[in-house]
Formats: C-alpha cells, structure tokens, sequence
C-alpha cells in the first residue's frame, strides 16, 4: 500500500521584516519549502492571514518563484506591526505554515528615493567600496556592515574589529576616509566624551582597513592603528594657548552635545593627498557661541601614525568655515578635489534642527557654499556622505545616509537601537540632485 504523502516543510530565511510605507525595493524573505515525493513546482504558497490588515493584509503579500525556494514581498499599508502567516500547500491537499513578523515604518519624503540599511539603525560613517556596494560605520557597535546601496535589505557581510583593536566599548566610528584611489580606508573615532561626560578612551582610536575586491565580493582587513589622536590634539591646542578650548571640552564630565564640547564627526583627506587629512568637528564651534564658524584640524601625518612611524600626530593651521552656524557631521571628497560638507547643529542627533549640505574646494582660505537644504520631518539626523558626484555635471545625484538610532519606526514607544530584533532596526537613506 502506498504510504500516504508527508506534510510539507516550510521555512524563512529570517523570522522578521521590515518594510515602509509607500517604499520602493523594500527588503524580501526567501521561503524554503519541500515536501517529500512532491516536485517543489507543484506545491503553491500563499499568505492567509494577518494579525493586523491594517498594517498588511493576506492581499498585500506576493509571493515570486516556483522551484523550492520563493521569494516573499509585503505592500505595507500602515505604520505598525503585524504576523503574517504563510501556508505551503501541497500532495493530498496537505499544508505547513510559516509566521513572518513585520514592521512598517511610515511614510516619508522622497519615497521613491529612499532606501532602508536594516540590521543596524545608527549609521555614523559610509564609504563607497565600488560595484554599487558601500560599506556602513554604526556608533552603537564596532561594526562594519557591506550593504547593496541601490536596495533596502540587510548586511551581505561583516567584520568587527574591536577585539583586535583593544576595544572593550564601542569606538563611535564617526569619521572614514578613503586614501584617492589606493585600496586604503581609515576609520576614526570621535574622541568624544559620553553622554554622562564620562572618558571614553576606545573612542581616540585611528585604524586602517584594506579593500581587497569590490562590490559584494569586497573584504575588509585590518591594517594598523593609532590610540593616542585626542590626546595629541588637546596637547597641540594647549601649546598654541588653549585657543580651541580642546582641554576644556574634552574635560571629564563634559558631555559631547555642547556647542563648546570636543567631538568630531567628520574625517577626509586635503586636496591631491593621502597624508594629509582634515578633522570635522561637531563640536566645538569657533568661537563657541552662537553664529560661530565650523572648525577642521589638518592631521599632517595619518598614514605614519597607523604604521607606527610617528610617535604623535602632527597637525596644520585650523580651518575655519562659515556655514551658518552650522557644524561638521561629515565631510567627503572625490578624485577632482570636490567637496561635500553635510552640516548640521553642534545639539542635535534627530530631525529636530536644520540640515545642510555645503560644497568647498578644500583650500583653507575658500569659503564653502551652501547647495542645498536637507529636508527634516523625516526620522533620523543626517550624516553621512555616501560619494561625492562631479559637481560641475548638472543633475549630479548623492546618496545621504541618516542616523535613525533615536527614531520610533514603528509607532511602538521603542527606540530603533533599542529594538531587540535587528531586521527591524534601519537606518534612511536618500539620493537627492544637487546640481540643476
């Protein structure tokens, strides 16, 4: 007698989702299924329930493919979460089924131009690794997340360095420059106090990775580093007369968020070098009040610090900009010697206060000039500079990536870093036109 047939196996390849209203290429779950004696073609899968339609119903899930592995996409209709349940149905009628949790974030401007980086919320630093791929500093952990820049979606790969480094708290990546066109990264942290004011040595730390490859295939490796850059600014500053305040700011019990604190967020190299790098600070302004101007520090000797050359750093002239009173939360070049400065209030880290992108040429005695403002509203605080486009082209389109570590997605009181599932944590990225 013929045995009767097996129930089908069904299966995620993740348990959660996050998706967003009104979003373009939001991330998808792959859905395993057999069953035995059955050609996986023949079996259907569908979803057939939801806890909550107003989020996402059964009709807002389609599902792609017909061999033994499926693809999974959710229209979300509302903020909020929801479980979706899947079903395999196959031989004799018999079923299994699935449960994907989901998250939907609300709509938000520039929709069409929006993508999400999940697995991660507070993206601090990014830098272009080539073949549409860019690797994502977070200033919550030690880690480096290579994502698809074109898709919503998950790391492809990590790499932490901490343990390696010496890290035993987070460095808080705010900084990384790529050295032109060699296979050099430097990533920097921003020296800062905590939020309490209390010291934070692992967060002085200057290190260097190596590219080997491009796009999804790139891989990361260690290549030196330097602990000792706050200490040797605050000792500069000190011998020209204390006039940066570095001292003052950096001073236990101060916290980051002053207009007169001592934290920096952005890093690039000066024009036509890979020596010679600038500094961004968010805080201080110059002088530290109101209307003051965004202040650089020139580190003269970066590659010799991380090899173990130079016993201390040394620095050039500090650069000035006006920027409206605005500070440094990154800054980027490109191989013609353009720059983006992404601008924003010494205070904030969410969408609270104005934002702004400038463009300079990298010369300390040039002023920068405003291109445009970045829209606020949004979740998240803007921050990185993905790649800087030819400025002279008109239609020249950058990719803006904001911290989202303090945004509620969901609607659920909870904040983006705080959530315990990493599929829903994201961070909002925008590619806008910045030259007509």
């Amino acid at each position: 007698m013929t045995p009767p047939p097996a129930v089908p196996v069904v299966s995620l390849s993740a348990d959660h989702l996050s998706g967003a209203v009104g979003a373009t290429a939001d991330p998808t779950v792959r859905v395993l299924i057999s069953q035995a004696g059955a050609d996986p073609a023949d079996l259907s899968v569908v979803a057939v329930a939801s806890s909550d339609s107003r989020v996402a119903g059964a009709g807002d899930v389609t599902v792609r493919g017909r061999g033994a592995e499926r693809e999974v996409a959710v229209r979300a209709r509302g903020r909020g979460l929801c479980d979706l349940t899947l079903r395999v149905t196959g031989l004799g009628g018999l079923h299994g089924t699935a449960v994907l949790r989901y998250a939907a974030s609300g709509p938000v401007q520039h929709a069409a131009d929006t993508r999400y980086f999940t697995g991660a919320s507070d993206a601090s630093a990014a830098v272009d690794v080539g073949g549409g791929h860019l690797v994502i500093a977070d200033d919550e952990s030690n880690t480096l997340r290579l994502y698809a820049r074109g898709a919503s979606g998950g790391p492809l790969r990590t790499w932490d360095f901490g343990e390696r480094l010496g890290a035993r708290k987070e460095i808080d990546i705010e900084g990384v420059a790529r050295a032109g066109d060699t296979d050099a990264v430097y990533w920097l942290g921003s020296m800062s106090n905590s939020k309490e004011g209390k010291l934070r040595p692992d967060r002085s730390l200057l290190f260097r990775t190596r590219v080997r490859g491009a796009g999804s295939g790139a891989e990361l490796l260690l290549d030196g580093s330097y602990r000792d850059l706050r200490a040797d600014l605050i000792a500069w500053d000190e011998s020209r007369g204390g006039e940066l305040g570095f001292a003052a700011g950096a001073a236990e019990g101060r916290g980051p968020k002053r207009i007169d604190a001592f934290n920096a967020e952005g890093f690039e190299f000066a024009p036509g070098s890979t020596t010679v790098a600038y500094i961004g600070f968010r805080a201080p302004l110059v002088p530290a009040k109101a209307g003051g101007a965004a202040l650089l520090v020139p580190v003269l000797n970066v590659a010799e610090l991380v090899e173990g050359v130079a016993a201390r750093a040394a620095f050039g002239e500090p650069v000035l900009l006006d920027l409206d009173g605005l500070s440094i939360r990154d800054l980027r070049r490109n191989s013609a010697d353009q720059y983006l400065i992404v601008a924003g209030s010494w205070a904030a880290d969410d969408n609270s206060d104005p934002y702004a992108l400038y463009a300079w040429d990298g010369q300390p005695d040039h002023g920068a000039a405003r291109v445009m403002d970045l829209p606020t509203g949004d979740p998240g605080g803007w921050e990185c500079v993905v790649e800087v486009p030819d400025l002279d082209v008109p239609g020249a389109r950058v990719q803006v990536i904001a911290d989202c570590g303090s945004a509620d997605w969901y609607g659920t009181g909870v904040a983006a870093k705080d959530l315990p599932q990493q599929a829903w944590r994201k961070a909002r990225a925008v590619t806008f036109t910045v030259t007509e």
